[in-house]
């Protein structure tokens, strides 16, 4: 994943780059909104960290513009004004999000992973996806590794209930730890629980 970080403030750019390099992410770094607006155009980024407050144009100019320009990469504003109107007016210039200063490294990188994670594609197998789909039908409910046997195996099934295991660890590998979530908790002698987003 390639991150843009436009951010005047060299300490603060700095501190950034190193976080998100640390998520795993590739980040380049622009002092100024006519830097920014030119490397957004040039180079496809699958996200754009832009502070409000650079050197002209502004962050919500930048914004605005890479939108006219036809460049939607998802776009994370952060500033030191966090007032309403200074975030509709981020929000109608075409930002995805908005942070306020100061803010955590942890907040910044999730709110990143968010933002990126709905243009990811997972690739599943079909009982991959049985499983996933069993686990998006019942949010938020334990369900017995008999119960996920039931449903995503067929009745002639006569293997062990280690299967499940296996397979809940194949679903994490793919749609959490990628993104850096948990969603899919294991219920302590019981079986496991997909949770829903809070």
């Amino acid at each position: 994943m390639r991150v843009l970080v436009v951010e005047d403030e060299v300490k603060m750019a700095s501190l950034v780059k190193r976080a998100l390099e640390r998520e795993g992410y590739a980040v380049d770094v622009a002092g100024n909104g006519q830097d920014g607006l030119w490397m957004a155009s040039e180079n496809d980024y699958d996200a754009i960290v832009l502070d409000v407050m650079i050197p002209a144009p502004n962050g919500f100019e930048v914004c605005r513009e890479l939108r006219g320009r036809g460049r939607w990469a998802p776009v994370l504003l952060l500033t030191a004004r966090d007032s309403v109107d200074d975030r509709v007016t981020g929000l109608d210039a075409g930002a995805d999000d908005y942070l306020a200063k100061p803010f955590s490294f942890a907040e910044l990188a999730a709110r990143l992973r968010a933002l990126t994670r709905g243009d990811a594609e997972i690739e599943l197998s079909p009982k991959e996806f049985a499983l996933l789909e069993l686990f998006l039908r019942h949010p938020d409910e334990v369900l017995t590794r008999t119960a996920i046997l039931e449903h995503a195996w067929d009745f002639a099934y006569d293997g062990t209930s280690n299967v499940v295991d296996v397979y809940v660890r194949y679903l994490r590998e793919k749609i959490d730890r990628p993104f850096g979530r948990e969603t899919i908790e294991t219920v302590r002698g019981v079986g496991y629980r997909l949770r829903s987003a809070a």
